[in-house]
């Protein structure tokens, strides 16, 4: 980004005169990278994807991010191009705007009553679920995917080859929880900490709602409750309790609500190892791609984990 481009910025979003742009990207993830940008009219994110997207492929999920907006869930509100469209190209790249919120850094530990009302908040927008569940929240990578990786990783020599391998075994035997998905709702389907950040007046917001679509709230309330009740059985009743009380749909009753976790988790490992055997835009370097990954190898999802989580607000 430079100074004529956050100028070409404002005139095609109708943000007011450019003030300012901040030095370098303010954020960066897997995604794209988030530029600051100040005009007359106020803050705004700018956010820059690392792969070319159709307008196409993000109409249902902006609008559901709006709905939500619309609906009192904490989020940065979609600013649209003076012609109503989701990006505006400039040069060879695209780039989409939205209302600056000053976030703090992710933090698996917010208070999980507020997280369990905003997670309430969304499971109640009204927006049509249409379309299939993305095989990455449904999907195992199975014994033999599993065995693939593991033998890919150690003939390329990854440092982090043989804890995945003693890992193994345990992520074979959760995808026997598998269950399809049935209750199907729009949901925002990424809700890691990385996406529900804490702000700087005390609130949370939640972001990144490019992933969201159809999915089953039951099986999402399971990955809100492993990502923020950690392994904390009074964590895990304080978000169910403030969810249910907020109204929320869902419950985790049985071990097939880890199903989008488990799955999910599965394809981001995956995901992480392949990186390091090929960087990319996503990950660059070999460092990054190590980072990502040993945030499962460091932090698992055991089956004795989740019982404990489900024993705890079941």
């Amino acid at each position: 980004m430079t100074a004529p481009l956050a100028a070409e910025v404002a005139d095609r979003f109708g943000l007011g005169r450019a003030v300012a742009l901040s030095d370098g990207p303010v954020a960066k993830g897997k995604q794209g990278e988030v530029w600051r940008l100040v005009t007359a009219d106020g803050r705004w994110a700018v956010k820059v994807p690392f792969r070319e997207t159709d307008e196409g492929e993000v109409d249902a999920s902006t609008r559901f991010h709006e709905a939500a907006h619309a609906a009192g869930v904490p989020v940065p509100p979609v600013r649209r191009t003076t012609d109503g469209r989701i990006f505006a190209r400039l040069g060879d790249r695209q780039v989409r705007v939205y209302g600056w919120v000053d976030l703090g850094r992710p933090d698996p530990l917010l208070d999980p009553e507020a997280v369990g009302a905003a997670v309430a908040a969304i499971h109640r927008v009204d927006f049509p679920a249409d379309g299939p569940v993305h095989p990455w929240y449904t999907e195992p990578l199975g014994a033999d995917g599993w065995d693939r990786l593991v033998a890919r990783l150690r003939a390329e020599g990854a440092p982090f080859a043989g804890r995945l391998a003693e890992l193994r075994d345990e992520l074979v035997a959760m995808e026997s929880w598998l269950e399809p998905p049935a209750d199907l709702r729009a949901c925002h389907c990424d809700l890691w900490a990385d996406n529900v950040l804490p702000t700087a007046d005390g609130g949370l917001c939640v972001i990144d709602w490019e992933n969201s679509g159809p999915a089953d709230p039951h099986q999402e309330l399971g990955c809100v409750l492993f990502e923020f009740g950690r392994s904390d059985p009074g964590r895990a009743r304080a978000l169910v309790s403030a969810y249910t009380g907020a109204g929320g749909p869902a419950a985790v009753d049985r071990p097939g609500r880890f199903s989008m976790l488990i799955a999910q988790l599965g394809h981001i490992t995956e995901a992480a190892a392949t990186d390091w055997l090929q960087p990319n835009a996503r990950n660059p370097d070999r460092a990054g791609s190590e980072a990502w990954i040993r945030e499962t190898l460091d932090d698992p999802h055991t089956r004795a984990r989740l019982t404990a989580l489900l024993e705890a607000v079941r």
